[in-house]
């Protein structure tokens, strides 16, 4: 009888183990299909953060040869001439004021 009954121990022992291991298993599983969506999220967007980088180098890229472009024009109206120099301060002051009456403007608004 001693037997029979350390038998359905065993029996009652190994079945709760098996039920263990089981929702041990399953524990696990959702936790590394979490992990595969996360690798996933973090993969789409470092492409995404990628994809933003070039087309901002790009857009660098262009404002650089629009701003040498300015710049040569400007280097070149100011070695043209005594009357250009005149214009030329006469646009750097009038473009200073503007910016120093946008600036007033903006922080009046914002207040």
């Amino acid at each position: 009888m001693a037997d029979w009954t350390r038998a359905q121990n065993s029996g009652a022992v190994e079945e709760i183990l098996d039920l263990e291991n089981k929702r041990m298993a399953d524990s696990l599983a959702s936790k590394v299909t979490r992990l595969k969506s996360l690798a996933l999220d973090i993969d789409r967007d470092a492409e995404d953060q990628n994809r933003y980088l070039d087309n901002m180098d790009s857009d660098f890229t262009s404002v650089t040869g629009l701003l040498t472009g300015s710049v040569k024009r400007f280097s070149m109206m100011a070695r043209s001439g005594r009357d250009n120099r005149k214009l030329l301060c006469g646009m750097a002051v009038s473009l200073l004021v503007a910016f120093f009456i946008l600036s007033y403007l903006l922080s009046r608004a914002r207040t």
